[in-house]
């Protein structure tokens, strides 16, 4: 039987850990970016996400005292891309990380379901996020758990499409 997986919302004495994970996981797309200087600037934002004055909550998955995966939720995409042109008022994920040990295991979809959650207990309509196809795994769980393309709230950082993703909320 597998380890059990507990989410909660990140302690500071966390942060480094966390940190760890997060730059693990995204590492794996060093290679995809045009050049070094541009994987470095991203790189560099993902290091320093963990300390954005603008979060509403950081989840991080752990079995036992280990943390296998993290995600960021802001309250808007004005707090969460400093684009408050994309009109998004409800939950906007960002920044979901795996550790690459733990990945297969079920993290990313209950970091996600326990989003859904907490954008329902916000009394949110919507919960957002965004991607590039360089994350094609990722997309296929969005697409699962019922995570639905919003071409309306799309747009380029870095010479690439970041594509929208949008779960409605059930009453």
């Amino acid at each position: 039987m597998g380890s059990i997986i507990a989410i909660d919302v990140l302690l500071e004495q966390e942060k480094d850990a966390t940190r760890e994970v997060l730059v693990k996981s995204y590492e794996q797309y060093k290679d995809s970016y045009e050049n070094e200087e541009v994987w470095n600037t991203y790189i560099g934002e993902i290091r320093t996400s963990l300390d954005n004055p603008n979060l509403d909550r950081v989840l991080v998955a752990k079995s036992n005292d280990n943390i296998l995966g993290t995600l960021q939720i802001f309250s808007s995409s004005k707090e969460a891309y400093g684009l408050p042109e994309l009109e998004i008022h409800t939950p906007v994920v960002r920044l979901l990380a795996v550790h690459p040990s733990a990945r297969g295991k079920g993290v990313a979809k209950e970091l996600l379901k326990v989003s859904i959650e907490y954008a329902k207990q916000k009394g949110a309509e919507s919960l957002y996020l965004h991607t590039t196809d360089k994350m094609s795994d990722a997309i296929r769980l969005y697409e699962w758990l019922g995570f639905q393309r919003d071409q309306t709230k799309e747009f380029y950082k870095f010479n690439t499409l970041v594509k929208c993703y949008r779960f409605d909320i059930a009453e």
